[in-house]
């Protein structure tokens, strides 16, 4: 991989950084608490917890793709973006295109998918 190909996904994982962390910190003012006597009822009261549950669950999702993208930003400075962690073959362009934060090539995620799904059955 090229130094500009590199350069372009360091610039699309640092947009994706400061995006997350801007709506961390828009989460974070607005609150995430309600008024439980603002709410009619308990239906209002259940359709809001339910709510507040989903926003926690999607707020866990991205700090877990921020530490991936930290991750990444640091194998990118240590030269190591785009190298499969399990086979060490570089990870396919159209791959990391897809998922820049991949850390194995799509034939080790086969792989390692196939024995997962092997565990849950």
């Amino acid at each position: 991989m090229n130094k500009k190909e590199i350069a372009r996904f360091k610039k699309l994982l640092e947009e994706r950084r400061q995006a997350i962390l801007a709506a961390t910190d828009a989460v974070r003012e607005e609150g995430m608490g309600f008024d439980q006597a603002e709410l009619a009822d308990e239906v209002d009261l259940a359709s809001s917890e339910a709510g507040q549950s989903l926003n926690l669950r999607l707020r866990d999702r991205e700090l877990v793709l921020l530490k991936k993208i930290d991750k990444t930003l640091k194998k990118m400075e240590e030269g190591e973006f785009g190298i499969c962690e399990r086979c060490g073959e570089e990870i396919g362009i159209k791959r990391l295109e897809a998922r820049p934060v991949a850390e194995m090539c799509i034939r080790c995620k086969e792989e390692l998918e196939k024995v997962e799904k092997g565990f849950a059955e």
